[in-house]
């Protein structure tokens, strides 16, 4: 994490390193340097009033933690589950700060939880850390100033292909007592949701060796008419998940009659879309703005269902 030197650098150090992303952005080099870039990410939201709790047990028989942000005097505020992506390989909680700050900023409770990558375990261990996670936030979000009933899962990339699966497939949620319309809404940030067949070898051994058990890893083939409102993102460049699996899942939804939006950002790749949520890159893409008025339109319609059917 940085410290507060970091935090408080100056200016022209700032424009460097925003230079330096920039030029890594063009030219596809971010592999292997995560722990720099998100390092430097945090550092560049400068000093916010986001309150922090971090290292929140919610499964000690993994050692599984996450971290909650909100602004202080939070009260009923809608609730986000942000799951990172990594290939399902990689990631840390503490990398996102700054996906966290800026939600918190526009009035959410966030969640960003760990869970457990491959090859430490596969497709069922993390589905189910991803469910353990959203039951505990669902069960303690009040207690961070959240709102239960307006509790929304988010992710990108291998995350937003976690969040979809729960959003579609039932069964990982009915394991912890909740269903897939106990969401407000899913958010997806450049998911794979549809994205057999499979040739690399860390993937199969992941999702299976066989058609059949792979087809168990994709979010298109659960949707059956109960799923949440969903927002799916996806950059028309990404040239690591194709932008056919927004369309694939979106059209899905529609067949069955599902609320659906799918937002596709020209000239926007893979890593970009993510990073247009923090303050330096926000002009890219409007990726904040439109979670931030997906979330607000949900949590007026559930408002006004509620108002209208109270005698």
């Amino acid at each position: 994490m940085p410290s507060d030197r970091d935090r408080s650098s100056p200016l022209p150090l700032r424009r460097s390193f925003i230079a330096s992303i920039m030029l890594l952005l063009g030219s596809g080099l971010l592999t292997g340097c995560q722990t720099v870039l998100f390092g430097g990410l945090n550092a560049s939201t400068g000093k916010t009033h986001v309150l922090v709790q971090r290292d929140v047990v919610f499964d000690p028989g993994h050692h599984l933690a996450l971290d909650v942000y909100r602004l202080p005097g939070t009260e009923h505020a809608p609730v986000v589950v942000f799951f990172y992506g990594g290939s399902w390989k990689s990631g840390k909680r503490q990398w996102y700060r700054w996906v966290g700050e800026a939600l918190a900023q526009r009035g959410m409770v966030v969640v960003i939880p760990d869970y457990r990558l491959w090859p430490q375990v596969r497709l069922d261990g993390f589905m189910q850390d991803a469910a353990h996670a959203v039951a505990w936030t669902q069960a303690h979000a009040g207690e961070y100033g959240g709102n239960s009933a307006q509790l929304f899962v988010m992710g990108h990339s291998a995350g937003a292909h976690i969040g979809a699966l729960l959003a579609t497939d039932a069964h990982w949620l009915d394991a912890v007592g909740m269903q897939p319309r106990d969401l407000s809404g899913f958010i997806g940030l450049a998911g794979p949701y549809d994205f057999l067949p499979l040739k690399d070898p860390d993937f199969i051994d992941m999702f299976g060796s066989t058609h059949e058990a792979q087809l168990r890893s994709q979010p298109v083939q659960y949707v059956n008419g109960d799923e949440p409102p969903m927002l799916l993102m996806q950059g028309t460049t990404d040239k690591i998940v194709w932008p056919r699996n927004a369309q694939s899942l979106a059209d899905q939804l529609q067949r069955k009659g599902e609320p659906v939006e799918l937002k596709l950002y020209p000239d926007i790749g893979h890593m970009a879309i993510l990073f247009a949520m923090s303050r330096p890159f926000q002009a890219k893409a409007p990726v904040l703005e439109d979670t931030v008025s997906f979330i607000q339109a949900q949590v007026a319609q559930h408002q006004h269902a509620a108002t209208a059917s109270t005698p």
